[in-house]
C-alpha cells in the first residue's frame, strides 16, 4: 500500500489522537478536577459574559433613542461620550429597579410574615369547623376530621423551633458563610468590572476576535461561525427583552384587576407574579400558588375568585400577549418553546428554561435554512416538498416572446 505525505500525516495525528483520548479515559478522575479547577478561574468572566450580554440590551436601546437621532447623529462629541453615558444610566436603571423593588417588596413581605401566625391560627380552626359543617352527613368523614385535634400552639411551636434550629446551623458555620460571603462578592466584582471593559469596547473586540477567526479557519468556516453569533446574539437579545415586557404586562394586569377587586396583598402578589413570569409558560404558575394560599389565609373565597381570575388572565396572556411579545421574537413555534423548557428545567432548572428557548431558536433556524436550501437543490416546493412542475414548452415561448419584445 502507497503512501503518500498527506495520508502518513493524518495517520500520525490519528494515531496521536487516540492515545491523547486512552490517556483522559484512564485518568478520568484527574482530567474532571483540573476542569473544576478552570472552570473556577473563568468563571468570573463567563459571569462578567453574561452581566454584559444582559445589560447590552437597554444599553443600545438608550445609545439608540439619546445619541443616534437626528440632533445628536454624526455629532464627534456624541459619539465619544454616548458608551460612558448610556452604560452609566443603564447601571443606575437597574439599581434603581433593584432597590424600588425592595423597598416596595420587603416591607409588605415583613408584614406578611407577621400577620402569617394570626392568619393561620384563626384559619385552621375555622377551615376544621367549614369541613365538618359540609361533611355532616356523612359519619366516616366526620368522624376522621373530629379525630385530626390539631392544635395550631403546636404546629406554629414547631416551625418556630424549626427555623431556630437552622439559624443555630447557619451560626455555627459563621466563618466558611463569611468566606462564602467574601468569595461570592469578589467574584461578582471581577465580573462586573470585566463586563463594563466589554459594554465600552465591544466593537473593538468583536474586530479582535474577527481577525483571530479568519487568521485560524478556513474563510468558509469563519462565515458560517459569525452568522451563528450573530443570530445566537440576536436571539438571546430579542427573548430577553420579550420576555421583560411580558412580566411586566402581566404584573400590571393582576395589579389592576386585584385593586379593583379590593384584594389582600395586592402589590406583594403582583409583583411576585412577574418575577416568576419571568420563567417561561410555568414560572407565572408558581407565583399563583403562593398568591392563591396567602389570599386563603385571608378569605377563601377570595382565593376561589384569584384563582379564577389568574386562569382568565393567563389565558389572554397566552393567546394574546405571549406570541405577540415573546414569540414573534425568537421565531419560534409553540410546540418548540415546551420542548426547549422541558429538556431545559430538566438539564439545568430554572436557568435552562431561560436559556434554552434561545439556543433552540437559533438550532431552529440554523436547521431550517438547511433544510430550504437541499429543497431548493433538490427543485422541490419550500412549502409543500413535492417535486416542482417543469415548465412547458408553451411556457418556454411565450416567456422568450416577452423577453424580445
Amino acid at each position: 500500500m502507497n503512501l503518500d505525505n498527506e495520508s502518513i500525516k493524518k495517520l500520525r495525528q490519528l494515531i496521536l489522537f487516540t492515545i491523547v483520548l486512552l490517556i483522559a479515559l484512564w485518568n478520568y478522575a484527574i482530567i474532571f478536577e483540573w476542569i473544576g479547577v478552570a472552570f473556577g478561574i473563568i468563571f468570573p468572566f463567563l459571569l462578567g459574559g453574561a452581566i454584559a450580554f444582559v445589560l447590552n440590551v437597554p444599553m443600545s436601546f438608550l445609545e439608540e433613542k439619546i445619541f443616534r437621532n437626528r440632533y445628536l447623529k454624526g455629532k464627534k462629541v456624541a459619539e465619544r461620550l454616548a458608551r460612558p453615558v448610556c452604560l452609566v444610566l443603564t447601571i443606575a436603571i437597574v439599581i434603581g429597579v433593584v432597590v424600588l423593588v425592595m423597598f416596595v417588596v420587603i416591607p409588605e413581605l415583613t408584614t406578611t410574615v407577621i400577620s402569617l401566625g394570626k392568619t393561620i391560627r384563626d384559619f385552621i380552626p375555622a377551615a376544621q369547623r367549614f369541613l365538618e359543617d359540609v361533611f355532616a352527613d356523612n359519619s366516616e368523614i366526620s368522624k376522621w376530621l373530629n379525630g385530626l385535634n390539631l392544635n395550631v400552639d403546636r404546629i406554629i411551636e414547631s416551625a418556630v423551633a424549626f427555623f431556630q434550629n437552622g439559624a443555630g446551623d447557619v451560626l455555627n458555620s459563621t466563618m466558611s458563610a463569611i468566606g462564602s460571603i467574601v468569595s461570592g462578592v469578589a467574584t461578582f466584582v471581577i465580573a462586573f468590572v470585566f463586563a463594563c471593559y466589554v459594554l465600552l469596547q465591544k466593537e473593538k473586540l468583536r474586530v479582535q476576535v474577527t481577525k483571530v477567526l479568519y487568521a485560524f479557519l478556513p474563510e468558509k468556516r469563519v462565515g458560517w461561525c459569525l452568522e451563528v453569533c450573530s443570530l445566537t446574539a440576536k436571539s438571546f437579545s430579542s427573548f430577553l427583552t420579550g420576555q421583560c415586557v411580558e412580566a411586566l404586562i402581566l404584573g400590571m394586569m393582576f395589579f389592576i384587576v386585584m385593586s379593583i377587586l379590593n384584594m389582600p396583598y395586592t402589590l406583594l402578589v403582583a409583583v411576585l407574579i412577574a418575577f416568576t413570569a419571568l420563567i417561561p409558560i410555568f414560572g407565572a404558575f408558581i407565583g399563583c400558588f403562593i398568591g392563591a394560599f396567602l389570599i386563603l389565609m385571608v378569605d377563601p373565597l377570595q382565593a376561589l375568585i384569584f384563582v379564577i381570575m389568574f386562569l382568565i388572565l393567563q389565558q389572554i396572556e397566552g393567546n394574546l400577549i405571549y406570541p405577540k411579545v415573546v414569540g414573534a421574537s425568537v421565531g419560534l413555534p409553540s410546540i418548540w418553546v415546551l420542548a426547549a423548557v422541558t429538556i431545559g428545567g430538566n438539564l439545568l432548572g430554572i436557568v435552562g428554561m431561560l436559556i434554552f428557548i434561545p439556543i433552540v431558536s437559533v438550532v431552529y433556524t440554523l436547521f431550517r435554512a438547511s433544510v430550504y436550501k437541499r429543497l431548493k437543490k433538490k427543485h422541490r416546493d419550500l412549502k409543500t416538498g413535492r417535486m416542482e412542475k417543469p415548465e412547458s414548452p408553451v411556457e418556454n415561448d411565450a416567456r422568450g416572446t416577452t423577453a424580445k419584445k
